[in-house]
């Protein structure tokens, strides 16, 4: 179900839906927008497994859904896609899960096919978002649109106010978009998904990474960012990251139960995992040329 604005609260807060139809707005200097298509066909994902060399994709990539935050004063753009992610999963090539031998054979695809499970058929992955910065030919002349370069985020203390969050506060915009989904041959499920909420006061989103390998383990890895408006030229951002995980066995010796079932929401019961990394980190943003 598709995010319907209210034009009144978007009129008050100085927003506007994006033009052409475009799943989004624009708000204090920051264009926000939110792209949902089909999964890759089979001729994409032949391409997608060339680039990234391998022969192991999940079941469903959405490799054209996207969230894409710009700033466009400055031109900085945070964004968040499939492609980037798998990239991530490659390059960390974590060791592959054991899967009891009773479930292995879900994984063939042709029968009495030996199954090798060599690689990280969960597909972990450490991404925490994509940037750039498109330098603005009007600051920067001679230079292309198209050069880039990266953020630079400092570590920091400062905490994302969550109860402040809670708050009720009219939501401008919001979204769900799925990167990928993979049920492990029914053995659980790997899903990477973006949330983004935009209200009067700043932006806020939840990229998620959730594994549950049933009887095995779960894997939860967050990473929250929240933007406060602070007028068109500057923005301040802080990012949060948090993975979590556990075996069931481990679970399990702690008195929770050891059944699947009880494992579905990953928002219910990440408490339960303990934090293996978190961090938390600052950006500040501001137009670098003065006319």
């Amino acid at each position: 179900m598709e995010w319907e604005s209210d034009e009144r609260e978007l009129k008050a807060a100085g927003a506007e839906p994006l033009p052409d139809g475009r799943s989004g707005l624009r708000i204090h200097g920051w264009e926000i927008e939110s792209r949902k298509r089909s999964i890759l066909t089979s001729l994409q994902l032949q391409q997608w497994e060339e680039e990234l060399q391998t022969s192991h994709l999940p079941e469903m990539v959405f490799g054209d859904n996207s969230l894409v935050l710009k700033h466009v004063n400055t031109g900085t753009k945070i964004h968040f896609n499939a492609l980037d992610a798998l990239v991530g999963w490659k390059h960390e090539a974590l060791p592959p899960v054991e899967v009891p031998a009773a479930a292995k054979w879900k994984f063939r695809s042709k029968p009495l096919q030996q199954v090798v499970l060599d690689y990280d058929y969960t597909f972990t992955t450490p991404y925490n978002g994509s940037e750039t910065v498109e330098r603005n030919a009007e600051c920067v002349r001679g230079l292309s649109n198209e050069s880039s370069y990266s953020l630079h985020w400092e570590d920091c203390i400062d905490k994302i106010d969550l109860v402040a969050l809670a708050s009720k506060e009219p939501i401008l915009f919001y979204d769900e978009i799925i990167l990928y989904e993979d049920e492990l041959a029914d053995n659980g499920i790997s899903l990477l998904t973006v949330k983004v909420r935009v209200m009067p006061s700043g932006w806020f989103l939840l990229l998620r990474f959730w594994l549950r390998v049933d009887g095995v383990l779960m894997r939860l890895r967050d990473t929250r960012l929240h933007c406060l408006f602070e007028g068109h030229m500057k923005s301040v951002i802080l990012r949060e990251s948090c993975w979590r995980g556990a075996t069931f066995q481990a679970l399990s010796s702690k008195g929770y139960p050891s059944d699947c079932a009880a494992y579905s929401d990953p928002s219910i019961i990440s408490e339960r995992l303990p934090i293996i990394m978190q961090k938390a980190q600052k950006l500040s943003i501001e137009k670098p040329c003065k006319h």
